[in-house]
């Protein structure tokens, strides 16, 4: 493992408040910028809520809820966009992979193709989609964190709670049956409660509650080999519980949302490139 000084640099302006969530989503844990719904993402609720994936807008207003059909929310804490079963397709990943107390076996994740917004409908069911079963290499531990990498389609996790946290891999086409993911890096950070890859593959952000971490390829990088390398801390506005981060489709910037806490109720923030 590379061992530096984290360097602290201004690359994006100060946060903008672009809106406040409704109070559906007041435990928001996870952001994607939507493919098939310009200037929209997808966001979720956590754990004992019902299991439901929001579309909102960039003022953060709700436009459309999908209710997955005959699951819970056992702990919901991240989304993403990838790949899937059909080439030229975009789905959404869910994943269900919370563990506060390290009890779990298994962790689901639940892949759906993307929805378009239809003007008229508020709430949709979704009754087809594939369920990815997990079962972590070194023990059951609690997760807050996938990325996929829109250059490979692979899918990665991030634990959360240990000192060191630990990056595990699961290669593009993801097979059948019970997933094995590898560990792939021990980094050295901790509470790590969201990530997410740049459009291009180029740029990673992870974040805690304190603070955002970035890294950008000088070269053909591994996105393991990247997150060993040297990062930088981004200035920003730490939130109340934010624990979601996605980058801008276009590259534009990236987004975060917070979880709603006491008098403060949670909004979406754009840090737009300097």
């Amino acid at each position: 493992m590379v061992k530096s000084t984290p360097q602290t640099v201004d690359l994006f302006k100060k946060g903008k408040d672009l809106g406040t969530v409704d109070k559906k989503l007041e435990e928001a844990s996870g952001l994607v910028e939507s493919v098939a719904n310009p200037d929209h993402f997808w966001t979720i609720n956590d754990s004992g809520n019902p299991p439901d994936v929001f579309l909102i807008d960039k003022k953060a207003d709700t436009r459309l809820t999908c209710k997955l059909a005959k699951i819970r929310n056992r702990d919901f804490e991240d989304i993403a966009i990838g790949a899937g079963p059909i080439e030229g397709k975009n789905y959404v990943y869910v994943a269900d992979i919370g563990d506060n107390l390290a009890q779990y076996q298994y962790k689901y994740i639940y892949r759906f193709e993307e929805p378009t917004l239809v003007t008229d409908e508020k709430k949709i069911t979704i009754t087809k989609f594939d369920t990815l079963t997990i079962k972590l290499p070194d023990g059951t531990r609690d997760t807050e964190t996938i990325m996929i990498d829109p250059l490979t389609h692979d899918l990665y996790l991030v634990s959360k709670r240990e000192e060191m946290v630990r990056l595990y891999f699961i290669k593009y086409p993801f097979p059948k049956g019970t997933i094995v993911p590898e560990k792939v890096a021990t980094l050295p950070f901790t509470k790590i409660v969201a990530g997410s890859i740049s459009t291009d593959g180029t740029e990673v952000l992870l974040k805690n509650y304190d603070s955002v971490y970035y890294w950008k390829k000088k070269d053909i990088e591994s996105i393991p080999a990247l997150l060993k390398s040297k990062h930088q801390i981004l200035a920003y506005d730490k939130e109340p519980q934010g624990e979601a981060i996605a980058w801008a489709r276009d590259g534009s910037g990236y987004y975060t949302l917070s979880e709603s806490i006491k008098d403060f109720r949670g909004k979406l923030f754009f840090y737009k490139r300097k």
